[in-house]
């Protein structure tokens, strides 16, 4: 089932950063987002995740299919690195522990607690997250921060297996991933912000 976005404006403090974007996402497909710091990807992929609601367009065929990983790893420091995919697969209803793991070469980090490890190795546990909650649709925001160039391999496999059973997934990030995929370059739908008056204050921006 495709994803497809038509006409999406989404917003950050109540003021329109991107209008007009419109695309479809088909399964088996990866579409990278470009465009400068601060123009509007966060924005647009927390949208697109259901974490805040659009401005104005249409969203459709994303409800309940998406997996988003962002800034923060969601990891519990208590719990040991396979005690974490646990949790998030029982979250789920899903499964895939044990390939987690090994996708993201994790085995021998596997009864350590998550607290303990290095910012690269929270990385990777936060990825394999991704694996355990069998969403078809995985958006990612700057998923390789962190992440040393084996890692960064070990994470771009992960995307292709995902997109080779049918998956698909949206990922902003300024590295080459060596994927085979589409690119949306979101500069050209910035929006346009009013015009500097009494009324408006760009402190708030």
């Amino acid at each position: 089932m495709e994803m497809r976005v038509t006409d999406l404006t989404v917003a950050r403090g109540g003021l329109p950063v991107l209008c007009g974007l419109s695309f479809v996402l088909e399964p088996g497909q990866a579409l990278i987002l470009r465009g400068p710091n601060g123009i509007g990807k966060t924005t647009l992929l927390r949208t697109l995740a259901g974490l805040q609601s659009p401005h104005s367009g249409r969203i459709e065929g994303a409800e309940d299919r998406i997996a988003y990983a962002a800034h923060a790893d969601g990891i519990k420091p208590t719990l040991s690195v396979r005690e974490n995919l646990t949790f998030w697969a029982r979250v789920f209803g899903a499964s895939g522990i044990v390939e987690a793991i090994e996708a993201f070469d994790l085995a021998t980090l596997a009864e350590r607690p998550a607290g303990s490890l290095s910012a690269g190795q929270k990385r990777r546990l936060g990825l394999a997250r991704l694996l355990v909650t069998g969403r078809p649709v995985w958006v990612l925001d700057e998923p390789t921060v962190s992440l040393d160039t084996r890692a960064v391999e070990m994470f771009a496999a992960a995307v292709r297996a995902h997109l080779a059973w049918g998956g698909s997934a949206l990922i902003a990030t300024h590295i080459d991933l060596g994927l085979e995929a589409q690119v949306l370059d979101v500069t050209r739908f910035r929006a346009v912000l009013p015009a500097a008056g009494d009324d408006f204050d760009e402190a708030f921006l």
